[in-house]
């Protein structure tokens, strides 16, 4: 039997030097230092650290190291979160261009883009007032859109890691939109949405011969029927998830989520979500959830709004390694629609859920994945 397809979620803020960065957080900020001031805000509540350090993913080297390590474990490529504003052009693209450096010494790892259509905001930290502020408009002009995909096409598609599967006998380069609706009000609607994204594709078509493969996160979500039509209006081929519900259903004592419920509402939403567009839908297994260290640690910590979310926890493998095997049987059951299994993440490490091993856990949650998936 083959191995099934495992990518990760990857985030890449974990670097110093960028400018928008350094604009809002001062000279040689990164995310790390929310992990350095994160404080607990419950009993038993555990702050998670890298094993390997705070390292700058815009070092080749230490990109090297992840793309090693994933494939050692079973994980076979990143979906990368990609930015790029309509003013300020490309952001956080110093660990995206260390990712190709890395690549150019190696084989077998794969990488495709989502661009995150959304507004940057305020969460690092983020204040008990004013919290989650936009600091930039996510929205793009055609031409925004226009000038970040030229360089997708140039920087990334044409690269031999840029992942494609097989969709209708041929080979396509798999690209991931965020936000649909916000890109189809950027581009002054439906039509405007359906036109840029056929440019995109005869771009591609034109510059590398190949075919795109064009999928979506968020979408309206209202009914199947309502959200297939829109879909295939656009010519979206298809859907992914990125993460699970990050608040309990039943009773819980503010702010912790029972591990064990929330990978109990994760599998459970394997059926939901491919049951809402009929459309090929890639479900995902989320390792954790916890934003807190997105908030100011002397502030009080209420439920008012993320990032000030639930938490998950007494957090642990077993149950991490249960959500693995149902995605794994939910896969092979033929109710499966998609292409491949996400982990949300690989190292959103403020956001609670990471595969990169931690001082806690070591290499537990990556051995887990390797047990139920194997690796290439």
């Amino acid at each position: 039997m083959s191995k099934i397809p495992v990518y990760a979620w990857y985030f890449p803020n974990w670097h110093p030097g960028d400018p928008l960065n350094e604009r809002w957080h001062g000279h040689g900020w990164s995310e790390w230092q929310g992990v350095k001031y994160a404080a607990k805000r419950f009993d038993g509540h555990v702050i998670y650290h890298p094993l390997w350090g705070y390292e700058d993913e815009s070092d080749p080297a230490v990109m090297g190291r992840k793309i090693d390590t994933a494939l050692e474990y079973g994980v076979d490529g990143f979906m990368w979160d990609f930015y790029w504003f309509e003013q300020e052009g490309g952001y956080r693209l110093k660990a995206l261009e260390a990712f190709f450096k890395a690549m150019e010494t190696r084989k077998g790892f794969k990488i495709a883009l989502m661009w995150c259509n959304h507004d940057p905001i305020y969460v690092h930290p983020a204040p008990y007032r004013n919290a989650a502020r936009s600091l930039l408009p996510g929205e793009l002009s055609p031409q925004g859109f226009y000038n970040g995909s030229e360089y997708i096409i140039r920087e990334c598609m044409a690269r031999d890691c840029y992942l494609t599967i097989n969709h209708e006998g041929q080979e396509k380069l798999y690209f991931i939109l965020w936000h649909l609706p916000k890109f189809i009000a950027g581009m002054g609607g439906v039509q405007g949405a359906r036109m840029a994204l056929d440019d995109f594709r005869a771009r591609v078509r034109k510059a590398l011969g190949r075919e795109l493969y064009l999928a979506t996160v968020n979408f309206d979500h209202t009914t199947p029927e309502n959200d297939t039509a829109l879909l295939r209006s656009l010519g979206i081929d298809g859907c992914a998830c990125y993460g699970w519900p990050n608040k309990p259903r039943t009773e819980a004592k503010w702010p912790a989520y029972p591990y064990s419920e929330f990978v109990d509402n994760g599998i459970e939403g394997f059926e939901q979500v491919t049951a809402s567009v009929d459309l090929p839908m890639n479900i995902t297994v989320a390792q954790g959830w916890d934003s807190s260290p997105r908030t100011v640690p002397s502030d009080m910590y209420d439920d008012i709004g993320y990032p000030f979310s639930w938490i998950t926890d007494k957090k642990n493998v077993a149950d991490f390694r249960r959500a693995l095997i149902a995605a794994r049987d939910f896969y092979r059951s033929g109710r499966f629609t998609g292409d491949f299994i996400t982990l949300t993440t690989w190292n959103e490490w403020t956001e609670g859920n990471f595969m990169e091993p931690s001082v806690e856990d070591g290499y537990a949650y990556l051995e887990a994945v390797r047990d139920v998936f194997g690796a290439k």
